[in-house]
């Protein structure tokens, strides 16, 4: 399977606006995580939502992120971590 990230790669997640259905929460958006694993690679929900003959197929990954760059404020160990699957058409190299 050939993807644009791989395994440890640093990223973030795409600061764009959306409207209609998403997949990626806008607390996210703007934040740098590394990729924890490839997921695989699947037809583009926010095409199929919209009712696209033929969505595009993109690849989906599991991505992890320090809570403490997430959360203003956040009171929990350094070492917290929150994991999301965000498709690739939201993500960028760090």
């Amino acid at each position: 399977m050939d993807t644009k990230f791989k395994i440890n790669d640093e990223i973030i997640v795409d600061m764009r606006s959306s409207t209609g259905h998403c997949r990626t929460p806008a607390y996210i958006r703007g934040k740098k995580g590394v990729v924890e694993r490839i997921c695989g690679q699947y037809p583009n929900p926010e095409e199929i939502a919209l009712c696209k003959s033929n969505p595009e197929i993109i690849t989906l990954y599991r991505c992890r992120f320090k809570q403490v760059d997430v959360w203003d404020n956040y009171s929990g160990k350094v070492s917290d971590t929150i994991e999301l699957e965000i498709y690739e058409h939201w993500l960028k190299n760090a």
